[in-house]
């Protein structure tokens, strides 16, 4: 029996599960991608295509045991006694909640878990409605609050020496070598292997329901994961390794990216003569182009640069005078601020993007030349104006985040505190030469898609738990039914929404992400998503819904440590992430409990 009178409620359910969906894909998958794009691995639009696919893969094949925590861990389906509209209700209050304060913290570039968002929400939910003694708070099963809350310590310690250990071994197999290119070459076969191991593994171990996989014997699924792991290995030993060898060993440029099917005949693929001059990418985190780098100087480094031209012979060698040091003091004195540099910065980067053709460049273009006139929004000019506007604010928000640039804003302002704590951060890591940081890059594609399926497999239950909790009991008429499995289709429109949450406005937390806490490049960004994914599909193994922040952000602390030093690695980021981690927790609760409490003393939901 659908609840005919309750549609309203679905209808606004529905929205803010999709809206926490985006909010997801925008926060937590931009946040997993960020170690790629950091690192220079993938380009932005290529984790935005990756991301996609491997997301869906992971929620549809393996999602829905995480939902189920969700959906029935934290407040028993007992609780309602039978009502479902008071469920409906407090289910939506909950997603609106957790939906709410995320998007207000993206916004500001504020880096949260959206697990412990909707988690803190749902229980807060729980005691406005039930009351507290009805709210799972222990352990419950190894579904309850308690074991949740429990991977909010454990989470991210166990992603950090997960990730660490893989550091560590590249390090000891590879870096530590005379010839670490051949060594880089000859053992990345073994991260295919990895790779393929872990994501078969969660497939086919307590996969999907629908799938059917964890009815089937023990033989079975050791043979199929190792199976399809070991082919992986051998695949990329025939192929892969060939290929790298050519491109990094013999630095042959002529190699071109179909030559892979060659196989074991790249080996014997003569090189040019000057294949020595070929070049791989340049894997350093700072790449300031020149105008950027004289544009925005703060005074010690326009006193060093002078220095240098000095050095140099391009610059005369003056006595500096009382009138030069008056222009010195002046000009420390009228150093803009923080916030002016990053305007700057920006309109910068709008100036680049209006020149561009296509629609990006059309939107931005009718923006800059359509700017709202004086008066009210309705007056009858602002109206005409807006119709234009309006468009091209669309197109903007679909299409601005795959031409932002992350790495400009990753590297901190020059002549700012941010600016030279990044720079002391960076000074403190050890530098690999780019042949073998090249060998990983193709490497962490990989691991990226691993991190990218383990997210998806995880934080899908935050969304469309609580989303088919609304469904089944506006469908049904009866509390009782949220107790059914999740529908594909559930799994597949949430999914979806947090693809396009991740194409459409991933750039605003990934440009706060990666390089800001410590230096990335390939090997240790591979070896951060690597850390990570096996956290989150151990954990998902066990139905506990984990934030996948707080695993890389964990993982990359780790490998950070791997240096041998604390101050490779920005701790006073790390704690600002902590503190928006902990404050989530009460805020997102309040929150969630204040709305339904207002709306379950209405009249038209006061329960019998």
């Amino acid at each position: 029996m659908v609840l005919t009178q309750y549609t309203y409620v679905f209808a606004i359910g529905t929205f803010f599960a999709l809206l926490d969906a985006y909010n997801n894909g925008a926060n937590d998958v931009a946040n997993a991608w960020a170690t790629s794009v950091s690192s220079r691995s993938v380009s932005y639009r290529q984790a935005m295509v990756l991301g996609t696919v491997f997301e869906m893969l992971g929620a549809i094949t393996v999602g829905a045991r995480t939902a189920e925590t969700i959906k029935n861990g934290i407040i028993p389906n007992s609780a309602f006694g039978g009502n479902a509209s008071v469920q409906m209700l407090a289910f939506t209050c909950a997603l609106a909640a957790a939906s709410s304060w995320v998007m207000w913290c993206t916004r500001h570039s504020a880096h949260v878990s959206s697990t412990y968002s909707l988690i803190s929400a749902v229980a807060g939910v729980g005691v406005a409605t039930v009351g507290a003694s009805k709210v799972q708070w222990g352990w419950n099963k190894g579904k309850g609050l308690g074991a949740i809350f429990a991977g909010l310590g454990m989470a991210p310690i166990i992603s950090a020496g997960f990730a660490a250990t893989i550091f560590m071994l590249i390090k000891v197999v590879v870096h530590m070598r005379k010839r670490p290119v051949r060594w880089a070459v000859y053992t990345s076969p073994l991260f295919f292997l990895i790779a393929g191991t872990i994501c078969t593994l969660s497939i086919v171990y307590k996969g999907s329901p629908k799938l059917g996989l964890s009815k089937k014997p023990a033989w079975y699924i050791a043979a199929v994961t190792l199976g399809v792991g070991g082919g992986l290995f051998l695949l990329s030993a025939i192929f892969f390794v060939p290929f790298l060898h050519a491109k990094t060993v013999k630095k042959d440029y002529t190699v071109k990216w179909w030559m892979i099917f060659m196989g074991p005949l790249l080996f014997k693929r003569p090189a040019p003569a000057d294949a020595n001059l070929a070049k791989v990418p340049n894997y350093a985190v700072v790449q300031e182009d020149q105008d950027e780098r004289l544009s925005i100087r703060s005074p010690d480094s326009v006193m060093d640069y002078d220095a240098n031209k000095i050095e140099t012979g391009d610059e005369p060698v003056t006595t500096p005078t009382e009138k030069d040091e008056k222009k010195l003091a002046v000009a420390e004195a009228t150093q803009p601020t923080y916030k002016e540099r990053m305007a700057d910065a920006e309109s910068k980067l709008h100036a680049k993007l209006r020149k561009k053709r296509g629609p990006l460049g059309w939107a931005m273009r009718t923006l800059h030349n359509n700017p709202i006139g004086a008066g009210q929004i309705y007056e009858l000019h602002n109206l005409r104006i807006l119709a234009k506007r309006i468009p091209a604010m669309i197109v903007c928000g679909a299409l601005y985040g795959l031409h932002f640039d992350i790495h400009a804003a990753q590297s901190g302002i020059a002549g700012t505190p941010e600016g030279a704590r990044m720079q002391r951060v960076y000074a403190h890591a050890e530098k690999f030469p780019n042949e073998v940081e090249h060998t990983y890059s193709f490497i962490q594609i990989i691991t990226a898609c691993t991190a990218s399926f383990a997210h998806g497999a995880n934080d899908i239950g935050n969304s469309v738990g609580p989303w088919a909790v609304i469904y089944s009991a506006w469908h049904t008429g009866s509390a009782s039914a949220a107790s059914a499995p999740v529908p594909i289709w559930q799994l597949v429109v949430l999914s979806a929404t947090i693809s396009i949450g991740l194409i459409t406005y991933g750039y605003n937390i990934m440009k706060v992400m990666g390089n800001k806490i410590t230096y990335h490049s390939p090997s240790r960004g591979c070896s951060m998503e690597m850390g990570a994914a096996i956290t989150v599909l151990v954990f998902s193994q066990f139905s506990l819904p984990v934030s996948t922040s707080m695993c890389i952000t964990g993982a990359t602390v780790g490998v950070g440590l791997c240096n041998g030093t604390l101050k490779a690695v920005n701790f006073q980021r790390v704690g600002l992430l902590l503190l928006s981690w902990i404050a989530t927790i009460p805020i997102a609760g309040t929150l969630g409990g204040v709305i339904m409490g207002l709306f379950l003393n209405a009249p038209h939901f006061a329960p019998k």
